[in-house]
């Protein structure tokens, strides 16, 4: 809901930015102004609940074939891993699922975020 919220007040033209300042009037925990403004003049945001496996998409796990069809106590049952090959596509040499054929030819101009903190 939250990038949703996000796109729908640049439907309607409204800044965030007054309520950000004046939600860091009230919090010193409140998010603070980023130090370089922001580049990206869009943003694609798939959310799919649902759809295929971040493992078999976007998330490499190499490992995950050398613990197949076996029982792994730490996670209580059998890894399962990905069936599709993964090849390292563009000159940012990222890893891409053959799943995605035509997005692999432009992933030098995507980000792809695969952990968040």
């Amino acid at each position: 809901m939250g990038f949703g919220a996000l796109s729908l007040a640049g439907l309607f033209g409204q800044s965030l930015g007054s309520t950000a300042q004046a939600a860091m009037n009230l919090s010193p925990l409140a998010p603070k102004s980023p130090m370089f403004p922001g580049k990206a003049k869009r943003v694609i945001h798939i959310f799919s609940q649902g759809g295929p496996s971040h493992i078999d998409t976007w998330d490499p796990k190499p490992g995950l074939e050398k613990y197949a069809d076996q029982e792994v106590q730490a996670i209580g049952g059998v890894p399962l891993p990905t069936q599709f090959k993964f090849t390292k596509r563009g000159q940012s040499g990222v890893e891409v699922s053959e799943i995605f054929p035509k997005i692999g030819e432009h992933i030098d101009d995507i980000a792809v975020i695969r952990r968040a903190h």
